[in-house]
């Protein structure tokens, strides 16, 4: 009987075996399969007295709120030396999922933000915007789960009781800000967040073209004098720059500022340790909603005008005009992890402002309310003198009198006090719009 089923299908192999490589055409080897390993979602169970415990900033481990014992957690220092990924879409389907812990998610109502908490956590309020419309729903856990699993994480070292001293003091902060800022919400509502960030890594070699202009001095012959002048010839010149780029980060939400988010950066990545979900016990952490794509697409841009600049060093002339300039994009790597911030969202005179502090360092950004009298009385301070004094000018000037030293002192007066106010008016409005 001509049969031309393969093997398999004529003679099934023993439960538990299964092919491997044969050097023999036509010839089909079974040998025991490899044991899978399921992966354990943990929950975070004090070993003494049972209750949940969570990540100290201070203590830098696992610690127990009701009976004060401590757990270490393994996990290595790795630093920038943290393994990357190319891009590949074998590297990114197959990395890890889920968090590795049992979580649940928080869903704001008003603002659409995600995050994921410990399942016994407690809170109604959202950092993002402060809104209490907040659901609660079971989040994926490390089996099965979709989510991007980080590779490494930087653990939080300022713990609240700094952060809250740090805020108090930076919102009584400069004397057009309201000095009831110091009792505000944001005090109370400071939450731990994990957020996500995408790295990456880069070789860009880029051939530029400019016109480059170089300064001569000339002299010429006015007035029955002979002068100097500077003089500037142009001339079309190209080269070539190679720039490597190392851990470029790009936030992986749009949630916050990225404006603020800038104020409170640099973050060590030096500190990065490999992800374990205990650091994660008892803290916030937001999921990704900044795609790989998107996110590497943002980090190109930026990392252009980087080596714009370095094309225009290259050039060797503080005068260059018409650059042009081709980028070359080699050896792209990335990482998705998590950095440490507290956030939080408060109310003030009917609006919401936004303020951050980077849980590594300490560092504090955000929004701030304005006293706006106090704004415009010293605008007005600013242009009262140069407006009074030109004043007196001009009637000392109409009465017959010596004026014009006052009408020109009071001018000079009033445009370096317009400079002045439109200096305050422009800080003002971006410490509430940032």
């Amino acid at each position: 009987m001509d049969d031309n089923r393969p093997p398999s299908t004529l003679w099934p192999p023993p439960p538990g075996f299964a092919p491997v490589p044969s050097q023999i055409e036509g010839i089909e080897i079974y040998a025991p399969a490899p044991e899978e390993e399921a992966e354990e979602t943990r929950t975070f169970k004090c070993r003494q007295c049972g209750g949940t415990i969570s990540y100290s900033a201070t203590q830098r481990q696992l610690a127990c709120p009701y009976c004060g014992s401590e757990q270490q957690i393994d996990a290595e220092a790795v630093g920038r030396a943290a393994d990357e990924f190319e891009f590949t879409l074998e590297t990114i389907a197959e990395a890890r999922r889920g968090w590795g812990e049992a979580r649940r998610e928080l869903v704001c109502e008003s603002c659409g933000a995600v995050v994921t908490v410990a399942p016994d956590a407690l809170t109604d309020t959202c950092a993002f915007c402060g809104s209490n419309r907040v659901l609660a729903r079971d989040a994926a856990d490390g089996v099965g789960s979709d989510i991007l699993r980080p590779t490494t994480l930087i653990p939080f070292v300022v713990d609240k009781e700094q952060c809250q001293a740090k805020v108090r003091e930076w919102l009584g902060r400069g004397w057009m800000h309201p000095p009831e800022l110091r009792s505000v919400r944001a005090l109370r509502e400071l939450a731990g967040i994990y957020l996500p960030y995408w790295t990456f890594d880069t070789h860009v070699s880029a051939d530029w073209k400019a016109e480059v202009g170089t300064e001569r001095t000339e002299r010429y012959y006015k007035d029955g004098e002979w002068k100097t002048r500077t003089v500037i010839d142009w001339h079309w010149r190209s080269g070539r720059v190679h720039v490597p780029v190392d851990d470029h980060t790009v936030p992986g939400t749009v949630r916050v500022s990225r404006v603020i988010l800038s104020k409170i950066e640099p973050f060590d990545l030096h500190g990065l340790v490999e992800y374990d979900p205990g650091y994660l016990a008892g803290w916030q952490a937001k999921t990704h909603d900044v795609q790989l794509p998107e996110a590497w697409e943002i980090a190109k841009e930026e990392i252009r005008d980087h080596v714009k600049s370095a094309c225009h060093s290259d050039t060797g002339s503080r005068h260059v005009r018409n650059m042009r300039m081709a980028a070359d994009f080699a050896d792209e790597r990335w990482r998705y992890i998590l950095l440490p911030i507290y956030l939080a969202s408060y109310p003030f005179d009917e609006r919401t402002f936004q303020v951050m502090v980077n849980g590594q360092t300490g560092e504090v950004a955000g929004q701030k309310p304005i006293a706006w009298l106090r704004v415009w009385l010293a605008i007005a301070g600013l242009l009262m003198p140069g407006a009074c004094l030109g004043l007196v000018g001009l009637l000392a000037l109409a009465l017959g009198g010596i004026g014009v030293i006052g009408l020109v002192l009071g001018f000079i007066l009033l445009i370096a006090g317009l400079i002045g106010a439109v200096i305050i008016f422009q800080k003002a409005r971006a410490s509430e719009e940032i």
